[in-house]
């Protein structure tokens, strides 16, 4: 039972881990979220608030189990419990309210699209977070290249430049960026169908990376479940099997 108990401190760790990576994190798909969404920010301290949970779970169910402490072990379940619903409910939230979460994230990506400017340091985290993305997964804009049409600098441009990280060109390659010059004649009408980027936009290549690891994640979220619904059978089992006389027992000194 102590090394069930263990896992979950392990488990706890991971959770916790997870959670400061997100508000850590400066460079992934991750990033343009937390620094745009303070849904995935308060989703964050949430996992945080839960791992350190979790590992203080498991340290008082293994500290119950070996002093046979009733209190404890009932505590260990409980809090088992309202984890195991809590995130029940949180998937069942992101899967009924997925439409309005992909509005919304249309929604943040747009507005950095449209406001994306090299110049400025303000929002340079953000904009990297958004280019290392598209390189990444070789896409360009969230439902494809038309929608950096909408932004400002290229549009004064007469979109006779395109964002380097959407390039498809080997000679854009070493450039992570910013804009890089279209060569095109003068007075000529440019769209983004003449850019050399990539076609699939990145909305796109999130949903197929989701579809692609969808397995992992399932296998991941039930096997978590089932453990932790293990463990509150053997608490419960454990807490019922301790007389009741030793339900003030403490550890000794």
């Amino acid at each position: 039972l102590c090394i069930l108990f263990l896992f979950f401190q392990i488990l706890g760790a991971v959770i916790l881990g997870f959670g400061i990576w997100i508000l850590a994190d400066k460079t992934s798909f991750i990033a343009v979220l937390q620094m745009s969404s303070p849904s995935l920010k308060t989703g964050a301290y949430v996992l945080i608030g839960v791992g350190a949970l979790t590992m203080l779970m498991g340290f008082l169910g293994c500290l119950g189990a070996v002093n046979e402490i009733r209190c404890l072990l009932g505590l260990y379940f409980t809090c088992l419990m309202v984890i195991l619903i809590t995130q029940v409910a949180a998937g069942l939230v992101i899967y009924f309210q997925k439409e309005t979460l992909k509005e919304e994230l249309s929604h943040i990506i747009g507005s950095l699209i449209e406001n994306y400017d090299p110049l400025n340091d303000d929002e340079r985290n953000l904009q990297d977070a958004w280019d290392y993305v598209q390189k990444q997964i070789s896409c360009c804009g969230w439902t494809g290249a038309q929608d950096w049409e909408n932004n400002e600098i290229l549009f004064n441009q007469s979109l006779t430049a395109y964002p380097c990280s959407c390039s498809n060109s080997s000679k854009d390659s070493q450039v992570d960026s910013g804009f890089c010059k279209l060569d095109v004649p003068t007075n000529s009408t440019v769209t983004s169908a003449d850019w050399p980027v990539h076609e699939q936009g990145c909305m796109d290549g999130v949903e197929k990376w989701l579809k692609d690891n969808l397995g992992v994640i399932l296998g991941v979220c039930t096997g978590v479940a089932v453990i932790e619904l293990l463990g509150m059978i053997l608490s419960i089992s454990l807490c019922k099997n301790i007389h009741s006389e030793d339900y003030t027992k403490v550890p000794k000194s």
